[in-house]
């Protein structure tokens, strides 16, 4: 019987604090490009709208994509062809696909969340991530992608370590009580 290969997570410890630091990096590049240019966003939208912010994870995801069987695959990077149809939307742009000859493999989604707003931001992303989710599988029951075996779906979400992202929720439900799980909890659970 042969033995089974693990996976192959490509020193990720090292590549995912490399990927962290990046981000904080892009974010302040981005913000002082804007400063330089004299068309700086307010808030902490200036840090967001460059668009390269999470460029660590996403060469993350194509070193462990390749180390792991696919070193071959189309693994699309380019904004141009990240587009897949959607069943209850015409389209959704991902952050990274994987489609080895013409078989969607895998779809990932990268976002971050930085304060101050982490209640509500924190309500919106989950209810995206659950929204894209089920559009995706819908679409893939009606073989909006073809027929071959489910891919994998990835929602990968970057979240400030910040006294306002370790305080409780504050949940209230006046008719049907609230889940035991989301009482007490903290956005961000160490």
């Amino acid at each position: 019987m042969a033995k089974r290969k693990g996976i192959d997570l490509c020193d990720f410890d090292h590549k995912s604090k490399d990927a962290v630091m990046a981000f904080w990096g892009n974010r302040a590049k981005a913000r002082q490009k804007q400063i330089e240019a004299g068309i700086a966003d307010q808030g902490e939208r200036a840090g967001v709208t460059g668009g390269k912010n999470m460029d660590g994870f996403v060469a993350l995801i194509k070193d462990l994509t390749e180390a792991n069987g696919l070193p071959h695959a189309d693994i699309h990077l380019k904004r141009t062809l990240l587009t897949l149809p959607g069943y209850f939307r015409p389209t959704k742009l991902w952050d990274v696909l994987v489609i080895p000859d013409g078989k969607l493999i895998a779809a990932v989604e990268l976002k971050s969340q930085v304060g101050p707003s982490f209640g509500n931001n924190f309500n919106n992303r989950t209810e995206e991530a659950i929204g894209t989710a089920h559009d995706l599988w819908t679409a893939y029951r009606e073989k909006a992608f073809g027929e071959h075996s489910p891919p994998f779906i990835g929602w990968l979400m970057l979240v400030e370590s910040a006294p306002r992202s370790l305080r409780s929720v504050s949940a209230r439900s006046p008719h049907f009580p609230i889940f035991p799980d989301f009482r007490g909890a903290s956005y961000l659970q160490r």
